[in-house]
């Protein structure tokens, strides 16, 4: 499969992002700041050309020739806009909406790879957009069996660019992570503000007006554009009401447990979440200079690019860099992976486990 040349090949690199808002005006103003070609457009003219005032885009339109093409639509318009770019030309695709499943079955195409930022703002539209925005974040990419090994290398590559730590991770298992540490997250808080909104209005606005800091912090959320939203409950409905499920479970156990003043027991609860809230990572994943080379020879069938890259998620290993190179046999290849040194016996150790034979060593 061939892909458009990447700059030093013949010219400047080209994008192109469909849905210029918030996520689609920081990934523009990211790219031209590495020195890329950004054409963008979006279903409201306005939009788009607040998009050229504001430098998120180079031009406004179609762009046939670019190697890359970020839909950054609401879910429910992503297939079809993802389709629309594959037909345009020969570069790859990728979205950055919540949920993935769905998505990913929709666009059954080796130059889709579903995509999703862990990555926002309070702010609204292209007027809120940062470079910076995705520096540091989880990037999440979502590549199935029929994925093309070039599409994802090249999708990883810019991403990482970006300032993201990319984590490939199963569609499926994408959304039920996602229900948790997102979705019912943003419900939370809506629903929390909605109760104390309709406590304030009995209290002319005293309630909202002694909000300390913990309340704020937990409802920030709900401040959030909420046209995104729909879509996405709708489309993970099944992961999202079992999480809720879970929630109201927890909720009325801590009921039980405070009306009969079970003192203990409170306690207990409260240092469990504190323990589990205290082991979370800080800031993400750590970028180190200390990494390696993981080269992985694999045979060319389909699926195995994804078993490499899922495994070094699920292991927590991160991919700062991703290559693959084909061998010289028609029906091999090899994958070239940058991890941190302390990680890569890990790895490899598990990649050996699964009956892969791969080589460790340093970088250059």
């Amino acid at each position: 499969m061939t892909f458009p040349p990447e700059a030093g090949a013949g010219g400047q690199r080209r994008a192109a992002v469909v849905g210029l808002g918030l996520i689609g005006g920081s990934i523009g103003l990211g790219l031209r700041r590495l020195g890329w070609h950004v054409t963008g457009r979006d279903h409201d003219p306005a939009r788009a050309t607040r998009a050229l005032q504001v430098g998120a885009v180079d031009a406004i339109g179609a762009d046939p020739a670019a190697e890359v093409t970020f839909i950054a639509t609401p879910v429910g318009a992503v297939a079809g806009a993802a389709r629309q770019a594959l037909a345009a030309g020969p570069g790859v695709v990728t979205d950055v909406g919540g949920v993935k499943a769905s998505v990913v079955a929709a666009v059954d195409d080796p130059r889709f790879i579903g995509g999703h930022p862990m990555a926002g703002s309070e702010l609204e539209g292209v007027d809120g957009a940062d470079a910076d925005l995705f520096t540091g974040a989880a990037w999440v990419l979502t590549p199935t069996p029929t994925t093309a090994p070039d599409a994802f290398g090249l999708v990883h590559g810019t991403v990482s660019a970006l300032g993201a730590d990319v984590v490939a991770v199963d569609p499926a298992r994408h959304d039920a992570i996602v229900a948790v540490v997102s979705h019912v997250p943003h419900l939370t808080a809506a629903a929390l503000m909605g109760v104390a909104a309709g406590h304030a209005q009995d209290q002319e606005g005293l309630l909202l007006r002694l909000a300390a800091g913990g309340f704020r912090d937990m409802t920030r959320i709900s401040a959030g554009p909420a046209g995104i939203w729909p879509d996405v409950c709708n489309d993970n409905a099944p992961a999202i009401t079992a999480v809720l499920d879970e929630l109201v479970s927890e909720l009325e156990r801590l009921r039980t447990i405070v009306a009969g003043r079970r003192r203990s027991d409170l306690v207990a609860a409260l240092e469990r979440a504190r323990d589990a809230r205290l082991a979370m990572p800080a800031g993400g994943t750590r970028r180190t200079a200390d990494v390696v080379e993981v080269r992985v020879p694999v045979a060319n069938r389909p699926g195995v690019m994804m078993e490499v890259t899922v495994l070094a998620s699920e292991l927590g290993v991160n991919l700062e860099a991703f290559e693959t190179v084909d061998a010289t046999e028609a029906d091999r290849g090899m994958i070239i992976l940058v991890v941190a040194a302390a990680a890569a016996a890990r790895f490899r150790d598990a990649l050996v486990a699964k009956g892969y034979h791969p080589t460790v060593r340093p970088v250059g």
